[in-house]
């Protein structure tokens, strides 16, 4: 009896530690005062033009958020990726398309890891069973070994942590009868002309996740949208609450989608690439090891990552570790790519 209480009270502290990991999150790791390569969030802020249209609005935040302004942003996202309106599930960021996966009931769910943890929180909260498909470094999607009976497959495009950018007939070859395949594209539009997005094809069994939160520095509004069918989005947000977005969120949205701001977030995205791949050159030139990927930020391998993040620490620069994702080790940090990325180079050395 006493070991079997111990075993038990074992089992609930594993569990206890893997939710801790799948809850943990870069800007946990930022102190006030560093240099922060932890988070992926624009660090020059939400731009003046955005500032000013949500500004504009607060003068109407005694009101409840409109129809009106629900169906302007739905038929911006619509229109911004040539899909019907009733294709379109705007989200309270796209963490929020991850909490509604329950919603779901999938019987089991294949994570293709590493990837964002968050899939694995919410899902393992609500008892629904998951399995981890693990990749091997260069973490390509191609050697992907997804259980034939995963009825939900979630996969990240670029993913995090990893950068890699999986093509899209690979996400695609994950398809099966009677699975739903959720593509998280949370960073997709900060690779240059979105190359492996499958945001504009309407098929019934894919579900794609979109934030607007990185490339618009609007982490603390939480803004985002899911596309798919519109069955499927009906199962997914049928428990939601009222009024699942305020006002200034669903500005944003409208903003964001609009072609002009298309364009800025594409002429930003090719600013970032050149700009990774100094951070990249950089970064190997010193010794480090890193990833290939096309993500706003990078994957790196060190010898021993506990160390190297302390060091860091206490010269006030912030990365995020990566222990805390199924299927990394100490030996890897991942990377903002930042303008500053010099002094992170001259950290490392």
């Amino acid at each position: 009896m006493y070991l079997c209480l111990r075993a038990a009270h074992y089992c609930r502290a594993v569990v206890h530690g893997v939710r801790q990991a799948a809850r943990y999150h870069g800007d946990q790791a930022v102190e006030p005062g560093m240099l922060d390569f932890a988070v992926n969030v624009r660090a020059s802020g939400p731009p003046s033009w955005l500032v000013d249209r949500l500004t504009a609005r607060l003068g109407e935040l005694g009101h409840y958020p409109s129809a009106t302004d629900t169906d302007r942003a739905v038929r911006a996202v619509a229109a911004r990726h040539r899909r019907g309106p009733d294709e379109v599930a705007l989200l309270a960021g796209g963490a929020e398309g991850f909490a509604l996966l329950p919603n779901l009931a999938p019987r089991l769910a294949a994570l293709i890891a590493p990837s964002f943890t968050e899939p694995e929180a919410v899902l393992s909260a609500a008892g629904i069973p998951v399995e981890h498909v693990v990749l091997a470094p260069p973490f390509a999607l191609s050697g992907a070994r997804v259980p034939e009976a995963a009825d939900l497959v979630v996969v990240g495009n670029p993913t995090n942590p990893t950068s890699v950018l999986h093509p899209v007939d690979q996400i695609l070859a994950l398809r099966r009868p009677g699975r739903i395949v959720v593509v998280d594209e949370a960073f997709a539009d900060a690779v240059p002309g979105e190359p492996a997005s499958v945001a504009a094809l309407s098929l019934p069994d894919v579900l794609v996740l979109r934030s607007l939160t990185k490339t618009w520095s609007l982490a603390g509004l939480r803004v985002g949208y899911a596309l798919g069918a519109p069955e499927v989005l009906q199962r997914l947000t049928a428990r939601r609450a009222h009024w699942p977005l305020g006002t200034l969120q669903l500005e944003a949205v409208t903003a964001c989608c609009a072609p002009d701001a298309v364009a800025e977030a594409q002429a930003g995205a090719q600013r970032l690439a050149v700009m990774r791949a100094e951070m990249v050159a950089g970064l190997r030139a010193a010794g480090v090891d890193v990833v290939d990927g096309h993500a706003p930020f990078v994957l790196l391998r060190v010898a021993d990552a506990e160390l190297a993040r302390k060091r860091l620490d206490a010269k006030a620069i912030a990365v995020r570790r990566c222990d805390t994702f199924v299927g990394l080790n100490g030996e890897y940090l991942r990377a903002a790519v930042r303008p500053e990325w010099p002094l992170l180079v001259e950290g490392l050395r």
